[in-house]
C-alpha cells in the first residue's frame, strides 16, 4: 500500500504528501541524508520505563523497517532490558517535572551534545517535556524531529501554580518551536490537533497517530472470571486519572448493595504533583471490596480477573492505553467524556461515558455493566474489532514507518507498508 494510503486510513490523519512537508524532505536530502546506509532514529524520552510501556512496539516496527534504534532517557532498572531488544541506550541525568533552570540547562547541553554527536537521521521526541526540552536542544542543528504529544496531562488539568507556570511556557514556545524547517508533530486524539491549530502550530504538519497501537497477538479476548463482578482500574495512581472518584463510586456502589469488587493496579507517581500519598492508599486497602495490586508487569493478569475495565480520569489524556489493552482483552469499558477516551470509548458501542468528576454517575454504569452480561459481552466484542482494526501495533507501526522515511528522505520499505 502507498505511504499516503496506509498513513490517511486512521480516523482525522491528515495527509502525508502536503507541500510543507514535501520541502521538509527536499532539505532533508539536500542536507546529505544517504539511502544507501542505515538510518538511525533516536528516541527521547524522560523515562527508560515509559519507552518500554508506551513506545516498544514503534521502535520495534522501525528497527524491522531498517532502522538502528536509539534511546535516551532516564534510566531507572530497564536499560538491560532495553539494551536486550538490540537498542543503543544513551543514560541521560534527566529530572522530569524539574522547572529549575540550572537543570534545564544541564539537560539541554547533554541532548544537545547527543544530537551532534550523533547525527541520527530522525529525533523521536515524545511527551511534553522531551517535546520543549529536546525542541530547544536542537535548534540551529541540521537535524530532523518528529514530536509527538501524547496527552496534555498535569499542565492543562491543574490549577496549581506549577501546572499554570508549564501552561504558559507550552503556549509560548510550542508554536515557535514546531514552525521551524525540518520539524512535524503528531498528536493521538482530534481533539489535541486542534488545540495545537488554536496555539498557532501549522496544520499541515500535525498527524494523528494513535500511539504504538497495541499488540493483538499477545493481549487476546479473554473469558470473564466466575465470581462477583469485578471493575478493574489500571494506571499510575494520580488524582488527575481520576481514581478519587473512582473509589467513591466504589463506596456508593457499596451503599446500595451493589457487590462489585475493584482492583487497581498501579503504583504512585512522586514525579506528579498530583500522585496519591502512601497513606491514602494505605486507608483504600483497608475498605472492603477494594484490592490494591500495586505495579502489574503483566496486564493481561488484571484483564483475566476482572469484568469491566474503568478509567475515570479528569482530563489530559492522549490515547489511554490502558483502555485500549483492556478492549484488546474482550472487556466492556466505563470512561470519562473527554478527548482522548472518546477515540476508543464509544457510547452504545463498546462503553458508557460518564462526566468528569461525577462518582454518582460512574457508580451507575459500573452497576449497570455489573447487572447485565450479554451487555458486557457485546461490548467486548465491539472493542476487540475495534482495537483488530484500527489500534493494533502493526497498522500503527507501518504508518509510524512511513511517516520516518519520509522525514528522514528513505525510499519506504514496501514489505513494512504492505498489508496483512
Amino acid at each position: 500500500m502507498a505511504v499516503r494510503e496506509a498513513l490517511d486510513r486512521k480516523r482525522g490523519c491528515l495527509p502525508l504528501v502536503s507541500e510543507r512537508l514535501g520541502r521538509l524532505v527536499c532539505a532533508r536530502m539536500q542536507d546529505g541524508s544517504s539511502s544507501a546506509r542505515r538510518p538511525t532514529i533516536l528516541y527521547l524520552v524522560a523515562e527508560d520505563w515509559y519507552f518500554l510501556l508506551h513506545r516498544l512496539p514503534m521502535a520495534r516496527a522501525a528497527a524491522a523497517a531498517g532502522y538502528q534504534v536509539h534511546v535516551a532517557a532516564h534510566l531507572n532498572k530497564d536499560r538491560s532490558a532495553i539494551e536486550a531488544l538490540g537498542f543503543t541506550v544513551h543514560p541521560l541525568n534527566w529530572r522530569r517535572g524539574s522547572l529549575n533552570p540550572l537543570d534545564i540547562v544541564a539537560i539541554v547541553r547533554d541532548i544537545r551534545r547527543l544530537y551532534v554527536r550523533l547525527k541520527p537521521d530522525v529525533i523521536h521526541h515524545i511527551a511534553l517535556q522531551p517535546i520543549l526540552i529536546g525542541s530547544i536542544a536542537a535548534l540551529g542543528l541540521p537535524v530532523v524531529t518528529l514530536n509527538s504529544l501524547v496527552g496534555l496531562g498535569f499542565a492543562f488539568t491543574s490549577s496549581q501554580p506549577k501546572a499554570l507556570l508549564v501552561r504558559l511556557l507550552f503556549k509560548a514556545l510550542l508554536p515557535r518551536l514546531m514552525n521551524r524547517p525540518h520539524r512535524a508533530v503528531t498528536v493521538e486524539n482530534t481533539d489535541d490537533k486542534a488545540l495545537l491549530g488554536a496555539l498557532g502550530v501549522h496544520a499541515d504538519a500535525v498527524f494523528v497517530l494513535p500511539g504504538s497501537g497495541v499488540d493483538v497477538g499477545r493481549l487476546t479476548p479473554l473469558a470473564e472470571p466466575t465470581g462477583p463482578t469485578a471493575v478493574a482500574y489500571v494506571g499510575r495512581l494520580l488524582g488527575n486519572k481520576g481514581v478519587r472518584t473512582l473509589v467513591a463510586a466504589h463506596d456508593l456502589l457499596q451503599r446500595r448493595g451493589v457487590q462489585v469488587r475493584l482492583l487497581m493496579a498501579g503504583a504512585p507517581d512522586p514525579a506528579n504533583p498530583t500522585s496519591v500519598l502512601g497513606a491514602e492508599i494505605e486507608s483504600w486497602k483497608q475498605r472492603p471490596g477494594i484490592s490494591m495490586l500495586g505495579y502489574v508487569t503483566d496486564v493481561s493478569t488484571v484483564w483475566r480477573s476482572a469484568h469491566i475495565a474503568v478509567l475515570a480520569s479528569r482530563g489530559g489524556e492522549g490515547l489511554p492505553v490502558s483502555l485500549l489493552e483492556a478492549a484488546a482483552c474482550g472487556r466492556p469499558l466505563v470512561a470519562t467524556n473527554i478527548p482522548g477516551c472518546r477515540e476508543i470509548a464509544r457510547p452504545g458501542v463498546n462503553a458508557i461515558l460518564v462526566p468528569v468528576d461525577d462518582a454518582e454517575a460512574l457508580a451507575d454504569a459500573i452497576g449497570r455493566l455489573a447487572a447485565d452480561p450479554d451487555l458486557r459481552r457485546r461490548f467486548g466484542e465491539a472493542g476487540r474489532r475495534i482495537v483488530e482494526t484500527e489500534y493494533s501495533s502493526d497498522i500503527v507501526g507501518r504508518e509510524v514507518v512511513a511517516l520516518y522515511d519520509r522525514l528522514s528522505g528513505r525510499e519506504p520499505d514496501r514489505r513494512a507498508l504492505e498489508t496483512p
